[in-house]
């Protein structure tokens, strides 16, 4: 009796399992700390699905450099600049004089890397210093992607639109000059 009951005990905890395990997905590449990610960055991982992982380079605290569309992130990384984080990104992510010229595709490869890497970051314990500076180059490359497609006569949902990517600039501008802040500004006016 002991085993029979052993044996359904073993055969019901396997067919509960079966189905769970279909349940659990597999965090990205970039995503390796255990620290949930809050609901608006975990929504936008399906969109990061071509991004690809290099694990020989870490680019922050157990975070790999990360890939889009032929870009590493440690190409383009505002870590290694000594400017400001908005500084390095006025100086790194330009758009030409009429942004409707610019290359959309680059900036939006350039862009997934800095979601990629910000989600991985968030998934680390004890980033919040480095997530603050993140954010400044993160919403700098939304702000061009936003004069890029209004350049190009795209309409945007208003929470894409320049103004709201100048205002989120603007708000994450740590350590920013009055100087980068007004070239900023001054871009908003280019569409």
């Amino acid at each position: 009796m002991f085993f029979k009951s052993l044996l359904l005990a073993s055969f019901a905890a396997t067919a509960l399992s079966a189905p769970l395990s279909f349940l659990k997905r597999a965090n990205p590449c970039f995503v390796t700390g255990s620290v949930a990610l809050p609901a608006e960055v975990s929504s936008g991982l399906g969109a990061l699905s071509a991004v690809t992982c290099n694990a020989k380079l870490q680019v922050a605290p157990g975070v790999p450099d990360i890939v889009s569309g032929g870009i590493a992130y440690s190409t383009i990384d505002f870590q290694k600049s000594s400017a400001s984080p908005l500084g390095f990104a006025l100086a790194t992510f330009k758009t030409p004089t009429d942004p409707a010229t610019a290359d959309l595709a680059t900036l939006q490869n350039q862009l997934n890397d800095y979601l990629a890497l910000e989600a991985g970051v968030r998934s680390q314990p004890g980033t919040s210093a480095l997530l603050a500076k993140l954010k400044g180059p993160k919403f700098f490359l939304q702000f061009q992607i936003a004069r890029v497609q209004t350049a190009n006569g795209v309409t945007l949902d208003v929470a894409d639109t320049v103004d709201h990517q100048l205002t989120k600039v603007t708000n994450n501008a740590v350590g920013a000059s009055a100087s980068e802040i007004a070239q900023v500004t001054a871009l908003a006016k280019q569409v």
